[in-house]
C-alpha cells in the first residue's frame, strides 16, 4: 500500500485539485478519486506510450459497415440529431479510423468533421467552431482532461451542444469487478458527481441521455 501511495498524482487531471484519495487497486493498476470533482484517475505511470495506445486501437474494426457498432454510437448520434437543427455543422472528436458516426450523419444530411490524434490529426478540424460536438468512447482515454474541456469549451459555437459516450462509475462496489476498466488505455473514469462538477465549472448545462450519455449545453 505504501509503494502504492507514492505513485499517487500530484493533482487531479480535471480540475487541478491535490487531494487525491487512494479508492483502488487491482492486479493491473491503482486508482485514485479527486475529492474535488470525484474523476477516478490512474498514475501517469500506468500510461501506455502512443506507439503502444496505437497499437490497441489498431485492434478495432469499427467500420461503417457494422450494423452492431452503427447501432452503439446511434445512441449517441440519435439525440443529438433530435436536438440540433437540419444546418448544423458538427466535430466528432476523435472519430477512431472508420469515422462512422460522420457517415451515418451524412445519410440524414448533417454534415460532421472528423478529428482524430491518430487517423485524423488535421489541425484546421480544430481552428473551426460548432454548432455541435460528439465524443464517444474517448474521454477515458485523454491524460490532460483539463486541456481537452477548454479546447471543447472554445470548439462550440453558443448555444452549442456538447454530446459525450462514456462508462460511468456508480460506486466503489461496483467498481472492483467493472470491465470497462481493464482496458489499458482507459485512465480516467467519469461519474454523474463530475460532469456536474464540469457543467457548474465551465457554466455548462448537464443532460443526462443514458446509462453512459450526457449532453452538455453552452448557454
Amino acid at each position: 500500500m505504501n509503494d502504492t501511495l507514492s505513485d499517487a498524482p500530484s493533482h487531479c487531471p480535471l480540475c487541478h485539485h491535490d487531494q487525491l484519495a487512494f479508492f483502488h487497486q487491482d492486479k493491473r493498476r491503482a486508482y485514485f478519486q479527486c475529492q474535488q470533482c470525484q474523476l477516478v484517475t490512474v498514475p501517469a505511470a500506468f500510461y501506455l506510450d502512443e506507439v503502444a495506445e496505437k497499437a490497441f486501437y489498431d485492434l478495432h474494426d469499427n467500420t461503417v459497415a457494422d450494423e452492431g457498432y452503427q447501432r452503439f454510437l446511434s445512441r449517441t448520434l440519435t439525440p443529438v440529431l433530435d436536438a440540433i437543427q437540419p444546418d448544423a455543422k458538427g466535430l466528432d472528436f476523435g472519430c477512431g479510423e472508420g469515422a462512422v458516426l460522420s457517415k451515418m450523419a451524412a445519410k440524414q444530411g448533417v454534415s460532421v468533421n472528423n478529428y482524430d490524434l491518430f487517423y485524423f490529426p488535421e489541425q484546421g478540424q480544430l481552428q473551426q467552431q460548432y454548432d455541435f460536438v460528439t465524443m464517444t468512447e474517448v474521454l477515458e482515454h485523454i491524460a490532460d482532461a483539463q486541456q481537452v474541456f477548454k479546447q471543447l469549451q472554445g470548439l462550440l459555437k453558443p448555444s452549442g451542444l456538447l454530446a459525450i459516450m462514456t462508462k460511468r462509475v456508480r460506486d466503489h462496489a461496483g467498481f472492483i469487478n467493472w470491465h470497462y476498466k481493464h482496458d489499458p488505455t482507459h485512465i480516467n473514469f467519469y461519474s454523474e458527481a463530475t460532469f456536474e462538477w464540469i457543467a457548474q465549472a465551465y457554466q455548462w448545462q448537464l443532460e443526462i441521455i443514458d446509462n453512459d450519455v450526457v449532453f452538455f449545453r453552452v448557454p
